[in-house]
């Protein structure tokens, strides 16, 4: 599946996520209209440029609907539009999973220079681990200078925590595997001793060999 395919279908499961959330006929007509300029990709350059600029108008526009304005978020996002940054980092840091996911997917995308320093931001947050899943996920893909530092802290913070907020914990282990960066092998070994980690720590260390 090309980057193309795999981003036309992530925006059809986002669209059929929204329709299934809306409730009143206003809301009906607002999504329709708003799929209506997603579309209209007709025209030269100028009309292309105004439609976007029509799109980011929904992310700072008041009394928008977060469907709407995670709508435009994605389509601008994925053409490489960073005006969608700061929506979609937002979005990253939602309490829904399925929105945080959906925001990653277009933040590996965007090749915006400040992604990853706000997803370690979120990751090594110790208010927000129960919401880092993605921004760990992220952080791996992203392969950025931040990404190892980032893991490897948090990860340590939970195996010293009364709390160790395993589903965190485990995807911070496989991104250090991911990454085969030597100086998460102590975190590792450490990893190993608890059995909810211990197969994913197994496989982390046989990477960085």
């Amino acid at each position: 599946m090309t980057g193309a395919e795999r981003a036309e279908e992530e925006f059809r499961a986002l669209v059929k996520r929204v329709r299934a959330e809306l409730v009143t006929s206003a809301e009906f007509a607002g999504f329709e209209r708003l799929l209506a300029l997603v579309r209209s990709r007709d025209g030269g350059p100028p009309a292309r440029r105004g439609r976007r600029d029509e799109l980011a108008g929904i992310l700072v526009a008041p009394e928008q609907p977060l469907w709407a304005r995670e709508i435009a978020a994605f389509v601008l996002g994925a053409e490489g539009d960073r005006r969608a940054f700061e929506t979609l980092i937002l979005l990253l840091n939602y309490r829904e999973p399925v929105r945080c996911a959906t925001a990653a997917f277009v933040l590996a995308r965007l090749g915006d220079p400040r992604t990853a320093r706000a997803a370690a931001a979120l990751v090594t947050n110790p208010l927000r681990t129960a919401y880092a899943l993605h921004p760990v996920r992220l952080l791996t893909e992203l392969r950025a200078p931040e990404s190892v530092p980032a893991l490897l802290a948090t990860l340590e913070r939970l195996l010293a925590a009364r709390d160790h907020c395993w589903p965190i914990a485990r995807a911070c282990v496989e991104g250090l595997g991911v990454l085969g960066d030597r100086r998460a092998e102590d975190a590792l070994v450490a990893a190993r001793a608890h059995d909810r980690l211990r197969a994913a720590a197994h496989e982390a260390l046989a990477r960085l060999t």
